[in-house]
């Protein structure tokens, strides 16, 4: 029952047992029951159409999909097996060499939990791959992400947000920054980096 609960309401990157409110695991982690409730994984035939990318890039067409999309290879933070996702590129700094990316589904993400164990990954943009390392955006620097993202790309902000706050579908950047700081963001950096900050 405690581990039933424990999935409910964590606010860690894994799913061990609670110890007096914290996590195994993380014990400066502390449980916060107010998390945002995330929708949950597509199914049927909406799932088939999300793994398109990844299928494109398995068969050696992941070019095609330009810089939209990239494909993170990173491995179970249990199992210790080899994963793969496609992920859209929410932002990209070609000087610096930098992705910027987002966990749709929240923390619970696979991928992302992977990553808060495992932060070193490989990238692949195109033909080319990237080591890099994952650095996890604070909610100020996922609300101005989410400004930017916006910026080109208003038509999926919307739906974003009209998914998780429904009540916030004015588009105003106060509206976009309160989603934004709910949503992980995640910054890639390749190694070693293209540019000292």
């Amino acid at each position: 029952m405690q581990r039933f609960m424990h999935r409910k309401t964590r606010r860690c990157d894994c799913y061990l047992p609670l110890q007096n409110g914290c996590c195994a695991r993380n014990p400066e982690v502390v449980v916060n029951s107010s998390a945002p409730r995330w929708p949950g994984p597509p199914v049927g035939w909406r799932r088939l159409l999300a793994r398109l990318p990844l299928v494109l890039y398995r068969v050696g067409l992941g070019p095609v999909l330009g810089k939209r999309f990239l494909v993170l290879h990173h491995e179970g933070c249990y199992s210790g097996r080899r994963r793969t996702v496609c992920l859209e590129v929410v932002d990209h700094d070609p000087l610096y060499g930098t992705w910027t990316v987002a966990s749709g589904f929240g923390d619970r993400s696979q991928w992302y939990r992977n990553l808060r164990h495992v932060p070193q990954v490989v990238i692949q943009v195109g033909r080319q791959r990237h080591a890099v390392t994952a650095y996890f955006l604070s909610p100020e620097e996922s609300a101005e992400a989410m400004v930017q993202y916006a910026a080109s790309h208003p038509r999926a902000v919307r739906m974003v947000c009209g998914l998780l706050s429904p009540d916030l579908g004015r588009g105003t950047q106060g509206d976009l920054r309160q989603v934004g700081r709910r949503i992980p963001f995640v910054r890639l950096d390749e190694v070693p980096p293209r540019r000292w900050r």
